[in-house]
């Protein structure tokens, strides 16, 4: 597909990569839970290691796509970029109203990452009382994507805005609570954690090339193992968590615990490779290097998707209602 490659917060570097993957047939990626399931995280993690900000647009495009096929509706077609926007806030607040047959769309929704990138995205917009989720097609006037938002250069790239919408009409995507219900949705929160797998992958390569050159001083061999053992742990969990999805695919108890489990594994293991890299080669890789300098601001920034204490009390709290396991490896 073709995809804008000028405009206000349009990076064309980004643009290419995102191409690039879709030309490969990326953006239509085996299901979670049929049965390859880390060969779907494992090309999300390949594409956030070259380009997070490229990565992260990928990764919203097959989460629709998904969540398409497990609400029984057509996925994604050909020449199109999804988006899904279904963050919450407060203020300001985007509404769907029926007008006949047809939903329409009026007021603003937040977050929007590919705002003027995207063809159509998925969309929560209050409906009746409820949160309901829609499909809407970008390409019909009414929808409009602000510019000059974004303030940090970290995930500057993934084009987050703003987006107004006007009497756009919008096709609903299952029940009020299919989005939230639906066997993948804590699948497609452990996808996010592959992503940012990739991006803690190409934060660490200086430290490796650093080694491998013969130019590692013993402190700084030091740091290389620390983080060479804390990307470890993060790719097995990653292909634990993985065969444990495709075993059990359908909506399970422990769905919710085992996404918040990786997802704070992979936020520990990106928060290290960050922190010893920094720590390893100083100053001078995020001064003079500008592909390090963006992977290393482009994963601080995404890691804050994660709810940080939130989402660990959560965690505890299903933790503290079950029995301590009894084997080495239980639980």
């Amino acid at each position: 597909m073709r995809i804008p490659t000028s405009g206000p917060a349009i990076d064309p570097a980004v643009v290419t990569h995102l191409e690039r993957a879709l030309s490969r047939g990326e953006g239509k990626l085996p299901l979670p839970g049929a049965g390859h399931t880390a060969a779907r995280w494992s090309a999300l993690t390949r594409a956030c290691r070259t380009n997070l900000s490229a990565g992260r647009l990928l990764e919203a495009h097959v989460d629709a796509d998904a969540i398409l096929a497990e609400t029984g509706h057509s996925r994604v077609g050909a020449g199109e970029l999804w988006g899904v926007w279904a963050s919450e806030p407060p203020r300001p607040l985007l509404d769907a109203e029926r007008e006949r047959d047809a939903w329409i769309l009026h007021g603003e929704k937040t977050w929007c990452s590919g705002a003027s990138l995207c063809t159509h995205a998925l969309v929560t917009a209050r409906a009746d009382g409820t949160s309901r989720l829609f499909a809407v097609d970008l390409r019909v006037p009414g929808a409009e994507p602000g510019h000059g938002g974004w303030r940090n250069a970290g995930m500057a790239g993934t084009n987050t805005e703003s987006v107004a919408f006007d009497g756009v009409p919008a096709r609903p995507v299952g029940a009020a609570r299919d989005y939230l219900d639906r066997p993948g949705f804590w699948h497609g929160a452990c996808g996010v954690a592959a992503c940012w797998f990739g991006g803690a992958l190409s934060v660490a390569e200086p430290l490796y090339e650093r080694a491998r050159s013969g130019r590692a001083d013993p402190h700084q061999l030091a740091h290389l193992g620390g983080v060479d053992a804390a990307l470890a742990a993060g790719r097995w969990a990653l292909g634990s968590a993985a065969a444990e999805i495709d075993a059990t695919p359908g909506a399970q108890p422990a769905d919710r615990r085992r996404a918040q489990r990786l997802r704070a594994v992979i936020e520990r293991t990106a928060t290290e490779v960050v922190d010893r890299v920094g720590r390893a080669l100083g100053a001078a890789p995020l001064a003079t290097d500008g592909a390090h300098a963006r992977a290393v601001a482009d994963l601080l920034v995404y890691l804050r998707q994660s709810h940080a204490e939130r989402d660990l009390q959560a965690l505890g709290e299903i933790a503290g209602a079950e029995p301590f396991p009894d084997g080495p490896y239980d639980g």
